[in-house]
């Protein structure tokens, strides 16, 4: 938003002050973004939150984001790629200061959650930023030491777009990342780059066989396809969650 800036008005109801407590870089054209939000009820691994701008003359533009962990603190975060046509996402990632003030409403959706006391094995699946919300799923799983099976196929255009990347491919991490490149993969790497495939998902996730409760966030045309795929290999649809962004 040119010449836009953070402005409270309070005059909705839902909206809450948040004020900009931490920020990091992701990648090249990624933050992550945490505010300070007195008031917050909380809320669960897989949620998002909307955040409002409104520019010097009173022009107001409303985008979801989704929140990166959960719990029940005054904490809350986002990841917010830049996009080259975005009216939000520049200002978001390239001049939001700490300590500028934000209006956020939240915590919002119900379905495409997960929570400590569900006992299935989950296969988590993210199409690029659409990793943020699986992100906070296996943050909660480790937090709450679920014995519950937990794993996480990643695609992406090439490692360098990876979000939350460190902590991902760490010797550590408490969930399995399977990754899936479609534009670069790395020197050695036994695949070629390219779509993810019906042949990939019958390899690399869970088969139907275990019964998983199956995430799929990312664009639109990717989180179709994958939902579109896992069923032809005999998932349930009751047990695909999918949540969807932007174009295909």
């Amino acid at each position: 938003m040119a010449g836009g800036t953070l402005l409270v008005s309070g005059a909705d109801f839902g909206w809450r002050r948040g004020r900009l407590a931490l920020a990091r870089s992701l990648t090249a054209s990624a933050r992550s973004l945490t505010f300070t939000v007195p008031g917050w009820p909380g809320n669960d691994a897989g949620q998002h939150v909307d955040i409002r701008l409104t520019a010097p003359d009173g022009y107001q533009a409303v985008r979801s984001y989704s929140l990166a962990a959960s719990g029940q603190d005054d904490r809350i975060e986002i990841a917010v790629e830049r996009l080259p046509d975005g009216e939000v996402s520049p200002f978001l990632v390239d001049e939001l200061d700490l300590g500028d003030v934000a209006e956020l409403r939240g915590p919002l959706g119900r379905w495409f959650v997960w929570r400590p006391d569900q006992d299935r094995p989950v296969q988590l699946i993210a199409g690029g930023s659409g990793v943020v919300p699986l992100v906070a799923m296996i943050r909660a799983h480790a937090d709450a030491r679920s014995t519950a099976p937990m794993q996480l196929l990643y695609s992406l255009r090439s490692l360098d777009d990876a979000l939350y990347r460190d902590e991902l491919i760490s010797e550590t991490a408490p969930t399995v990342t399977t990754w899936h490149y479609t534009r670069t993969a790395p020197s050695g790497w036994p695949n070629r780059p390219g779509r993810l495939t019906v042949d990939d998902l019958r390899v690399k996730a869970m088969p139907p066989e275990r019964k998983p409760l199956t995430y799929i966030c990312g664009p639109t045309g990717f989180v179709e396809a994958a939902a579109r795929m896992l069923t032809s290999l005999g998932h349930a649809p009751d047990d695909i969650r999918t949540e969807r962004f932007g174009g295909s």
